[in-house]
């Protein structure tokens, strides 16, 4: 029988066995504490590592400032030490004590015998017997604490071991080169020129490097023996600057001018420049181009570039184009609405003119669809580039296509050789929120990084601002152009080595209904994907980076979609009407609208008077006619007759014809901008008025361009606005319009502005917005307008857009009998009952 424990030995064992526990759990917690240190101790040196890696493979080559030095200095001292401390790895190369040869002073003699003999192997030399293996493994490892080591042993350890992960980096996979088309025998790299040749010859030289000129005498044959050619070859083949020169040489201007179209006039101006450099004539000489406008040609002129749209107003002069020998149409893959209305007429002409040719190019065109359009004509193909392009795409889709710009350009910035970037976006708001994000990001790496120089082209941009992206790259710098569409096939900038496509632009669409115009943003073709691409292998082998995967692509539509299909047809209808074109449905359109735009676009030149009631031009059309505007802004033009103001109303409609480029609003000043804005808009005119205000302002000033810096307003489109309005003052004289100067009579201009945009009226519905009167669509004033906190009553519009809301822009105020008064044909007074009487509760106008 074992004995009773007493209660105080209990006690004692208890006391005792917790103490065991608190020491067991308190060396389980040591242990834990130093398994863990162990851990972050390695993290910790993994990551210093990796830091100093980064800046040898990042920043190799760049000049620090003595700080940089001093911290990338310390960063190697510290791993150094650490690294010694912690390695355990016998094959690094560090030494170490040999084993010990027993235990409590008792020698081991089979361990001192394989001490030994571990101590006189040699491993270098094929593990041969040395006795001084030990001695010389110890003076090596005191040498080698002399030299400082960091990062990578070497280059292809560190390209295969270590990969730089930037912030939310972004895996592209490289495909072959763009549509296998590169021909091999073109020279990757722009031949040497000799110093001393003059610079029409190094240009001579450059045209024979060109893609096209191997294939020039195979070409000019198939025209010779063809009257209508479709012509397809890439991008930098030289389609546009070389084929006019070829029939030049080959004698065709002796029996006529030879015409080029462009469907940009940016591409007109800039093309015919440099056929002149090539030619070493002047512009304006052999060679010209014509615009709306501008035109800069004389008689001597055999080349002339034009835009599509110049082409159908010289066939109100000559239906047959008797001057000239040779059209062609060049990226015709655009399709605009001029486009498509010239391929109808000069398809016609052919069959009529059996002298003339007809050559249709572009880089991406449907060639089959085109060859059928023109009677089975045969297609010509130009295979190769100047230069290869690559295309890679990415793994995933991204969801934020300008975040993944973003990310991808500075990709490129920090581990790409060096080369300009073109970034594709959508519109100005896009463009300014990438340049201000990468300021932002650049500003961190300090003078670690080369500079990157940003440089946006938009529409509403100073020109000054818009000539950097021209500009040669500074040497140790890198150029970023942030673009539109407008880069697509409009603009050649040097230096472009690679390019970013996120697959998207914005697109117009009309809707005849409602008379609204809206900017969507869409994916892109696969034509304009292919003419983004070619951006980056006009001068130099590029880059393609596509923001989307290969499958994507492959589901995109083949070509972008007909202009005629979605705009408003409304000009198309008078241009039409004026080339003495009566059946508008069986006229041999390559895409045919639908009828209800025809019949709308029909019925708002009915209620402009334009067309009588059998559709027929009247004399008010016809002077409309003339005019190369939209028919609204015509027709307030000829009932400026009437009025007495023609000479106010031409400025305003100079003013509309620019655009929206007219002010600049920049984000640092935007309250300057605003109230220099506000100052034209005293006793609440109206747009149009102001805008008017702005012309005459600028005028008494004699053209300024200091006062148009101190305004915010662009000076190149004051002066295209002067360049328009000296136009338009000629063909009042032609339509036998006089010249009469009303600014007194603000009533009398405001009832010009109703004549032609009657149709565009609204009345104010509640809660700040409005309605039109015809098709009941609810708008709002645009924020821009100067009458956006006034809120009038009756306003009519110039267009009705839809952005983030149905906005109304360039808007006036109007009184409602105005409307009965000009439009009783449109409008009646029961559609404005108690519109004098009654007004509007205060509450709802101030809402």
């Amino acid at each position: 029988m074992e004995p009773k424990l007493s209660r105080k030995d209990e006690e004692e064992a208890l006391r005792r066995s917790r103490a065991l526990e608190r020491d067991d759990i308190n060396s389980l917690r040591k242990a834990s504490r130093q398994q863990y240190l162990k851990k972050r101790e390695q993290k910790k040196l993994e990551e210093l590592r990796d830091g100093i890696e980064d800046e040898k493979y990042l920043f190799e080559g760049v000049k620090l400032t003595k700080a940089e030095y001093g911290e990338l200095r310390y960063k190697k001292e510290v791993y150094e030490l650490v690294k010694k401390r912690t390695e355990e790895d016998d094959n690094i190369g560090e030494y170490k004590m040999p084993e010990a040869y027993g235990q409590d002073g008792v020698v081991d003699q089979e361990k001192r015998l394989s001490a030994a003999l571990q101590c006189c192997r040699d491993p270098t030399a094929g593990d041969k017997m040395n006795p001084f293996t030990e001695q010389e493994a110890w003076e090596d490892h005191q040498i080698g604490k002399a030299t400082l080591r960091f990062g990578s042993r070497n280059k292809k350890q560190m390209n295969d071991d270590y990969q730089f992960v930037f912030e939310d980096q972004i895996e592209f996979i490289k495909t072959s080169m763009m549509d296998d088309e590169f021909d091999n025998k073109i020279s990757l790299d722009p031949p040497e020129k000799s110093k001393a040749k003059s610079e029409l010859e190094k240009l001579q030289e450059e045209r024979k490097d060109l893609p096209i000129y191997p294939y020039r005498d195979d070409l000019l044959k198939v025209v010779e023996e063809n009257q209508v050619v479709v012509i397809v070859g890439d991008t930098g083949s030289g389609k546009t600057t070389q084929i006019p020169q070829y029939l030049n040489e080959a004698g065709y201007t002796k029996r006529g001018k030879v015409g080029c179209t462009q469907p940009r006039r940016v591409a007109a101006m800039s093309v015919a420049a440099r056929v002149c450099q090539e030619m070493g004539v002047r512009l304006g000489s052999e060679v010209g181009y014509t615009i709306r406008f501008e035109d800069c040609t004389s008689r001597k002129t055999l080349l002339k570039y034009m835009t599509d749209g110049a082409l159908l107003r010289e066939l109100l002069v000559e239906p047959d184009l008797a001057s000239y020998s040779v059209i062609m149409v060049d990226e015709a893959h655009e399709r605009t609405v001029s486009t498509d209305i010239l391929f109808g007429f000069v398809k016609d002409i052919a069959r009529s003119r059996k002298d003339i040719k007809l050559l249709i190019s572009s880089a991406t065109l449907d060639a089959e669809k085109f060859s059928d359009f023109f009677d089975s004509a045969p297609i010509f193909r130009i295979p190769g580039r100047m230069y290869p392009v690559e295309i890679h795409y990415t793994k995933a889709p991204q969801a934020d296509y300008v975040d993944a710009a973003i990310v991808t350009a500075l990709q490129i910035h920090v581990t790409r050789p060096p080369g300009d970037i073109l970034v594709f976006l959508t519109g100005q708001e896009e463009i300014e929120t990438t340049e201000e994000i990468l300021k932002h990001r650049v500003r961190g790496f300090g003078t670690k990084v080369a500079d990157l120089i940003i440089c946006p082209i938009f529409a509403n941009l100073p020109t000054e601002l818009q000539s950097k992206i021209f500009k040669p790259t500074p040497a140790g710098a890198r150029k970023i152009v942030l673009a539109t569409n407008i880069a697509e096939a409009s603009l050649t900038i040097d230096g472009i080595k690679y390019v970013i496509d996120p697959g998207f632009c914005k697109m117009k669409s009309y809707n005849p209904r409602t008379g609204m115009e809206s900017l969507i943003v869409t994916p892109i073709s696969k034509a304009s994907a292919k003419q983004r691409a070619g951006r980056s292998g006009r001068t130099s082998p590029g880059k393609c980076f596509r923001l989307y995967t290969e499958f994507n692509y492959t589901n995109l539509d083949d070509n972008t979609m007909p202009e005629i299909l979605w705009t408003n047809l409304a000009s198309v209808v008078l241009s039409l009407k004026s080339l003495g074109v009566h059946d508008l449905h069986n006229f041999d359109f390559m895409d045919s609208p639908t009828v209800q735009a025809l019949i709308k676009a029909a019925d708002l030149l009915s209620a402009l008077h334009a067309l009588n009631k059998v559709a027929e031009l009247t004399l008010v059309g016809r002077r409309m006619a003339e005019f190369p505007l939209d028919p609204m802004l015509s027709k307030m033009i000829v009932a400026s007759d009437k009025y007495k103001c023609s000479d106010d109303v031409v400025s305003i409609a100079a003013m509309l014809s620019v655009g929206n480029s007219i002010f600049y609003r920049p984000k640092d000043k935007q309250v300057h901008a605003d109230n220099a804005r506000k100052n034209f808009h005293t006793g609440n005119v109206g747009d149009l008025i102001a805008l008017m205000n702005f012309y005459n302002a600028w005028r008494e000033t004699n053209y300024s361009t200091q006062w148009c810096y101190e305004n915010y307003i662009q000076a190149r489109s004051m002066k295209r606005a002067r360049d328009i309005r000296d136009q338009l003052e000629g063909i009042l004289e032609r339509v036998g319009i006089e010249l009469t100067c009303g600014a007194n009579d603000l009533e009398a201009i405001k009832k010009c502005i109703t004549a032609g945009f009657f149709p565009n009226s609204a009345r104010l519905h509640k809660f700040g917005s409005y309605r039109t009167i015809k098709c009941r669509q609810t708008a709002y004033i645009h924020p821009s307008s100067g009458l956006a906190e006034e809120l009038p009553r009756w306003v009519v519009y110039h267009e009705l857009v839809l952005t983030t809301k149905e906005y109304m822009r360039n808007v006036t105020e109007l009184k409602p009998e105005w409307l009965v008064e000009i439009s009783p044909h449109y409008y009646q007074m029961k559609d404005f009952k108690d519109a004098a009487s009654k007004k509007m509760p205060k509450g709802q106008r101030d809402g």
